[in-house]
């Protein structure tokens, strides 16, 4: 979907070609300036996200990174701690979102095939506001980790598909993606 932009207007281009209204950018004030949403009459509660990124290899890179023996040692230890560190930090990269206190951030790797990693991040708070960015900035980091750990060998790796998979908690309530 692309978003088209009124002045303090969203509006969704779905995959079909359709515009929907979403109502208005909570980011932007009513000349269209940039803002930082008041969420203090909003009400604490539970929030946790999912996100999911890919990374595609070369077949002998991915086999180096399972069996670590790479040079650089355990690349994913590293790109978990990394994830982690980078979820705490989202507000001071991601400008207007706001500082949150973290309850739990885990990172979790699978092998797809023979030549692409999944990486997880679920994030969770109990906060006012959710922990959709602190999720995609976890996996965000963690691809770009392995890719500068693993760059000596193989510079053809691709990240892609990172997006929000599950979201709950919140005024607009749970998400989940159809695929």
């Amino acid at each position: 979907m692309n978003t088209i932009a009124e002045p303090n207007k969203q509006i969704l281009m779905t995959r079909d070609n359709e515009l929907k209204p979403t109502g208005e950018f909570t980011h932007l004030d009513a000349d269209g300036r940039a803002r930082m949403v008041d969420i203090g009459d909003k009400d604490v509660s539970r929030r946790i996200a999912i996100a999911e990124g890919l990374i595609e290899m070369e077949p002998a890179t991915l086999e180096q990174l399972k069996n670590q023996t790479l040079k650089k040692g355990d690349v994913l230890a590293v790109a978990r701690v990394a994830a982690i560190m980078a979820a705490k930090d989202t507000s001071r990269l991601i400008p207007l979102c706001h500082p949150i206190r973290l309850d739990k951030v885990e990172i979790e790797f699978t092998y797809l095939n023979s030549a692409t990693l999944s990486v997880n991040a679920t994030a969770q708070a109990t906060e006012r506001t959710g922990v959709e960015m602190e999720a995609l900035v976890a996996v965000s980091v963690a691809c770009l980790t392995i890719y500068d750990m693993c760059k000596a060998i193989d510079r053809a790796m691709e990240i892609r598909n990172i997006r929000l998979l599950e979201k709950t908690g919140g005024v607009h309530g749970d998400y989940q993606r159809n695929s």
